[in-house]
């Protein structure tokens, strides 16, 4: 179903897709529509129980109607969610293929996406029990002052600590039996935060919101840990409450986004007066190149040189001041046709130092960003790694693209000189060059500006070197 999906236009593909892709990971019985009430996913357990061989995506979900026992059932839950987004414990009965009628409890959540039509409609179901399992909890979780949910290998709470009650604003008998993926609220992105954090194998913190009882909406982080005993696996789910932090960090964000502002108007006022330096000195020399002298056309060369470099700086300032700008155009990008165009345009370079360039095979994973800055950020790393190459017998730079589970990982790695290891985290600093020849000594700022465009999306860059073998370049970006 999964490749029916990423071709159907009725959502956004990218972000429906994957959301779905990481809940049916953890969640059998999963049910998903779309605002016109088309079918986006039905999960294998939920069709094989209809006697289902194929369910065609985009078809009306109306149609299954008919095969409950109770019909009018369905009409009291639309008339529930019109008044809130989410319900929970509904027992709906489901006509099997066998004839029985099989009692199921569900879960339903509007999830708000980019669609114009409307909210997705998440469903998660599992045959009703009398009483769900609760989990112990020992006294270092239950008495932590993060709140501590235990979720079992089904996606479902069975446990809750007294924090994790205040921060929900829910009592204990309404957290255990809950999908754990559908307590948080946002849209796409934030609940598929929420179900990649359920099925990793390492600690890693996911910023997302939570929805209370209250109506309220609470910023938190949420980081899993897996446990095993046996064939059972069991998840805690640490919740902390991230709103102070978030406070501080939109203030810093501000601060930041005042001091770009100021350095963007400062170079754009610089660039009046140097033109007007570099116009004039060419008018120097054309009309008083005799009178002055030899010696005054020198003065006038260092004039133009010193007016070119500081020309230079200030284009430099100005990209690494956009790099990230909202205005972006964010989509999937095929990274292999942005390196081609630009091995095209670097042949002459390539050809007169003898470096190999070597792309990724065809059909590399595609990248979720802006092309002018992918392009940027290849056009910078390739460009820094021709620079400081050096001169080894046979010069080579390889680019490869790796997808991961969660990011795509991009490698620029080269077999030049290498660099020294106390450079290896100033070469990420503005205006810093170490290695370069006088004749091709830039401005210091590829690194730079190639750092603020994976930071702004998320992502992390850092360098592996050895002297004499040459250097990786190492990029990690967000799937989406």
């Amino acid at each position: 179903m999964t490749a029916e999906l990423a071709g159907t236009q009725s959502v956004d593909a990218v972000d429906v897709r994957r959301l779905i892709e990481e809940l049916s990971r953890t969640y059998r019985w999963l049910f998903v529509s779309d605002a016109r009430r088309r079918i986006l996913w039905m999960g294998k357990e939920l069709a094989d129980l209809f006697g289902l061989e194929h369910v065609e995506i985009g078809s009306d979900a109306r149609l299954f109607i008919e095969r409950l026992p109770r019909p009018e059932q369905v009409f009291g839950f639309r008339r529930d969610l019109r008044n809130r987004r989410m319900l929970s414990g509904a027992v709906i009965e489901l006509h099997g293929a066998d004839g029985k009628t099989v009692p199921f409890e569900i879960d339903m959540l509007k999830v708000e996406g980019r669609e114009p039509g409307g909210p997705l409609l998440i469903t998660i179901a599992r045959p009703a029990r009398a009483s769900h399992g609760r989990e112990p909890l020992g006294l270092s979780l239950q008495d932590a002052p993060d709140a501590v949910l235990i979720v079992d290998g089904d996606g479902f709470v069975c446990g809750a600590n007294d924090a994790a009650l205040r921060l929900t604003g829910r009592s204990r008998e309404e957290l255990v039996g809950r999908p754990a993926a559908l307590l948080f609220s946002g849209d796409v992105s934030n609940l598929e935060k929420v179900a990649r954090a359920l099925r990793a194998e390492t600690a890693k913190e996911y910023r997302v919101a939570l929805r209370r009882t209250d109506g309220r909406t609470v910023s938190v982080g949420i980081t899993a840990r897996q446990l095993r005993d046996g064939d059972a696996v069991r998840s805690v789910l640490s919740v902390r409450d991230a709103s102070e932090s978030e406070c501080k960090e939109a203030e810093l964000r501000r601060a930041i986004d005042e001091l770009e502002h100021c350095i963007t108007s400062l170079a754009h006022d610089l660039r009046s007066p140097l033109v007007a330096l570099l116009g004039f000195s060419r008018l120097l020399r054309q009309e008083y190149g005799e009178a002055i002298g030899e010696t005054g056309r020198h003065f006038v060369d260092r004039i133009e040189e010193a007016g070119r470099t500081i020309e230079g700086l200030v284009h430099h300032v100005l990209e690494l001041s956009r790099a990230g700008q909202p205005s972006e155009r964010t989509a999937l990008v095929d990274p292999r046709e942005v390196l081609s165009q630009l091995k095209a345009e670097l042949k002459p370079r390539l050809e007169e130092t003898g470096i190999e360039l070597l792309l990724p095979e065809p059909g590399p994973p595609l990248l979720s960003c802006d092309r002018t800055r992918l392009y940027q950020l290849f056009s910078n790393l390739i460009g820094n790694a021709i620079e400081h190459m050096g001169t080894p017998a046979d010069p080579r730079i390889e680019v490869t693209v790796e997808e991961q589970a969660d990011s795509h990982l991009i490698v620029v790695r080269d077999n030049g000189r290498g660099i020294e290891p106390a450079n290896r985290q100033r070469i990420f600093e503005p205006f810093q060059s170490f290695g370069s020849s006088a004749r091709t000594r830039g401005a210091g700022m590829g690194l730079a500006i190639v750092k603020r465009i994976v930071e702004k999306r998320g992502g992390r860059i850092w360098v592996e070197s050895e002297l004499g073998k040459g250097t990786a370049f190492l990029v990690r970006l967000p799937r989406r």
